[in-house]
């Protein structure tokens, strides 16, 4: 069903799925840079010792594929063809400019004109930020290419390893090994994926070409601030074109709020320290809300006739209300706590299995804000750990919309009155709010799925 670029695609795709949302804090950085990014896959070993770490080789200009030329599918002014050459142009002057604010930040003279001596634009990556793929993925698939037996064999396999680092920094934060684990295995695949481009040049193109210059101008300066401290060489701060880098995916703004030395050498690097970046991924979770000693969520059974309308992120309840409410563990069990406050997810609709929310699975949401991906966290920790796959099936006949149907789904809903965002193929918070309301209104459960039924629905089929 995938060719070849698509599975290396999905192999990275955590990195894919998480890095330009604006304000979002993770580690996992924004819905934008991480969420727009694709990278290749660099084999390596997990990392070691700081002095055993390999050094992986930076995609230097014209060792990768060239810029198309062509304007960005977006429509975005600054994402023209003759707008991007007008910036890279001027892309010297523009990075100058920068060097009163990072001396502001405490950057010396000296390594400005170091790390910026000799930067290009890397071009290539406006068609990357501007593509507009038709292939989309169902929450199943995705969780199949994430949680599946030999990543799952493959973390073991790391707790083991360092156990004696998982120990000292579970003790330290309170945070779950597991979870931490799940992270560096879903980001990297345990450091075997991973971008090869300079972190800095990335950054230092978007902060001067295309559409996100405001966002990426401060994760340009943060890089640099990076490589002043001395937590990390150029060498070291390699990743995706977002500028996403290390075993589990830090934007430079994020680590510099979350890295810590816990190894005690003087340098925050949780990019070659396997204590560092261990430590470093708890510390962003603790600091994001999580709570010690509490899961993620439960797997629950929604009973026929349920109002989907209750499936919002905004609506909590306790355990025990929603089990009033019919909602229940598939195997029967009873719920630990059953006071614990959580929302009802149903990424699939009424046809797949439902999730109750608990406040660790917010904590993973600001790691990364997208749904699937904190879903597919918490389920690979729960399976390192020992848990069984999911009790529930997915609907896997369903077919999952293209993005131009996608594009024309939101369009019907705005035309008739239940969509008052811009159309762009995206389905957010404010599309499935809509699709409930549609179903609602033709008497269908109001789950918020955009299947291929609904979309005919609103065609009038």
């Amino acid at each position: 069903m995938y060719g070849t670029a698509t599975m290396a695609a999905l192999g990275a795709l955590a990195l894919t799925v998480s890095a330009c949302a604006q304000g979002s804090s993770g580690g996992g950085p924004v819905m934008g840079a991480r969420a727009e990014a694709v990278t290749g896959s660099i084999p390596q070993s997990a990392p070691a010792p700081r002095a055993a770490t390999p050094q992986r080789r930076v995609a230097q200009a014209g060792s990768v594929k060239e810029w198309s030329g062509e304007d960005g599918g977006s429509g975005h002014p600054l994402m023209s063809a003759e707008a991007i050459r007008e910036a890279a142009a001027n892309f010297d002057r523009c990075v100058a400019g920068m060097w009163p604010e990072a001396a502001r930040r405490g950057v010396t003279q000296a390594n400005f004109q170091r790390f910026t001596q000799g930067l290009t634009p890397d071009l290539r990556i406006m068609d990357l930020m501007d593509s507009q793929p038709e292939f989309t993925k169902a929450v199943w698939d995705y969780l199949d290419v994430l949680v599946n037996d030999t990543r799952i064999a493959k973390g073991r396999e790391i707790l083991a390893k360092y156990k004696a680092q998982f120990d000292a920094v579970e003790r330290a934060y309170g945070v779950d090994r597991y979870v931490v684990a799940s992270i560096w295995g879903i980001e990297s695949n345990y450091s075997t994926l991973g971008g090869d481009r300079s972190v800095l040049r990335s950054t230092a193109t978007l902060a001067c070409v295309g559409r996100r210059q405001a966002y990426f101008r401060n994760e340009f300066l943060a890089a640099l601030d990076i490589l002043n401290r001395g937590d990390l060489t150029p060498d070291e701060m390699v990743g995706s074109w977002a500028g996403a880098f290390g075993p589990t995916q830090f934007m430079p703004t994020a680590f510099n709020r979350y890295a810590v030395d816990f190894d005690g050498d003087g340098r925050r690097d949780a990019v070659g320290s396997v204590a560092d970046l261990i430590a470093s991924t708890a510390n962003n979770l603790k600091k994001d809300g999580w709570q010690a000693g509490q899961t993620w969520g439960y797997e629950v059974a929604v009973p026929a006739g349920f109002n989907y309308m209750l499936a919002d992120r905004a609506r909590s309840y306790t355990l025990a209300q929603w089990e009033h409410l019919g909602v229940r563990r598939p195997d029967g069990r009873p719920f630990p706590r059953p006071g614990d406050k959580a929302f009802l997810l149903a990424p699939a609709g009424a046809e797949g299995p439902g999730f109750l929310m608990l406040g660790n699975f917010r904590a993973i949401l600001r790691y990364n804000p997208a749904e699937s991906y904190a879903l597919a966290i918490g389920h690979f920790a729960d399976r390192l750990r020992g848990g069984t796959p999911f009790m529930q099936a997915w609907p896997r006949q369903e077919r999952v919309l293209t993005r131009a149907e996608r594009l024309e789904l939101q369009q019907l809903l705005a035309r008739r009155g239940f969509y008052r965002g811009e159309p762009d193929g995206q389905l957010g918070g404010k599309t499935r709010e809509a699709l409930r309301s549609f179903q609602a209104s033709v008497g269908t459960p109001a789950d918020g799925f955009a299947s291929s039924d609904v979309l005919d629905r609103l065609r009038g089929r």
